[in-house]
């Protein structure tokens, strides 16, 4: 309620996010100039080299958006805090815009909380693979029909997701193109896990030959114990129960080709779990500048 109060003044929405996604004072987004004056009324600087007006949203996930910045940023707030999420529903109730607009805003937020981070894990790695998806025999039959087709193996009627924590640290998911194959978690592995680290994992085969590229592979049976000594998932396992309450309870359906943004969503707030609300509230906003979601994109129309 203090942040929905304090950014229930334009002004201050403007100026809040004008310092954090430019420190050093607004540049120009046309020509990179600095040299500008600010029209209070409108909210918009007019840049003295080209002569062109921005405002704050240019460049931005908020970029052509007719939605005013206090709800932009109460929207943000709450998804960056929610330990399991936010549906649009209600997002749309607390903040007065439609349920359409607000799953289109929420979308794109989690678009800022990509981290597009090319480093790679290293020391004590866990990884581990989920299926995310509903039963097959609660599906309409349809939905049924078109997501079996083509498909075997208990991955059928689901999707496959795979991910990589290092331990005490950071944990990065994303979705496989097809069942846990050996091909695919090594790929998976390669990616994000750095040559010489130790690899933790459960004793499906598809892990096995990681030795090859270098890693101490070790892993646990689970048919016979979870733990033994240093060679455990449950990290890995801790992080799929956080993500699956998110989605089975939250968000209780979600298309296969969106999935990768709610995985977006659940590794930003759990990376950023040391975090106080402001603290998270504020890295998403510095990383709003650059990322644009537009319609069409987002439907794939």
């Amino acid at each position: 309620m203090q942040a929905v109060r304090h950014f229930s003044d334009p002004e201050v929405c403007v100026q809040y996010v004008a310092r954090l996604r430019w420190p050093d004072g607004p540049v120009c987004p046309a020509c990179g100039g600095t040299e500008h004056s600010y029209l209070k009324t409108r909210y918009v600087w007019k840049c003295k080299g080209c002569k062109k007006q921005f405002s704050v949203k240019v460049g931005t996930i908020f970029e052509d958006s007719p939605i005013s910045l206090d709800k932009w940023l109460a929207a943000i707030w709450l998804i960056a805090n929610a330990k399991n999420g936010i549906s649009s529903y209600e997002l749309a109730r607390h903040t007065g815009m439609t349920q359409k607009s607000a799953w289109f805003v929420l979308q794109r937020i989690r678009l800022a909380m990509q981290t597009g981070s090319f480093d790679k894990f290293d020391g004590g790695i866990e990884v581990d693979e989920t299926f995310i998806g509903g039963k097959a025999r609660n599906m309409h039959r349809a939905d049924r029909e078109r997501r079996m087709r083509g498909k075997t193996g208990p991955s059928g009627n689901k999707t496959t997701v795979a991910g990589a924590l290092q331990r005490g640290g950071r944990v990065r998911a994303q979705v496989l193109p097809g069942s846990p194959s050996r091909r695919l978690l090594h790929a998976h592995v390669r990616k994000h896990v750095a040559e010489g680290a130790t690899v933790y994992t459960d004793n499906l085969r598809s892990y096995s030959g990681l030795e090859e590229y270098g890693y101490d592979h070790r892993a646990v049976d689970h048919a016979q114990q979870y733990v033994d000594g240093r060679v455990h998932t449950n990290g890995m396992e801790n992080f799929w129960a956080l993500l699956k309450r998110g989605l089975n309870g939250t968000y209780v359906s979600v298309q296969p080709f969106h999935l990768f943004r709610y995985l977006d969503e659940r590794c930003f707030t759990y990376n950023e779990r040391h975090r106080d609300d402001l603290g998270r509230f504020e890295v998403v906003l510095q990383a709003v500048a650059g990322k644009r979601l537009t319609w069409a994109q987002l439907t794939g129309r």
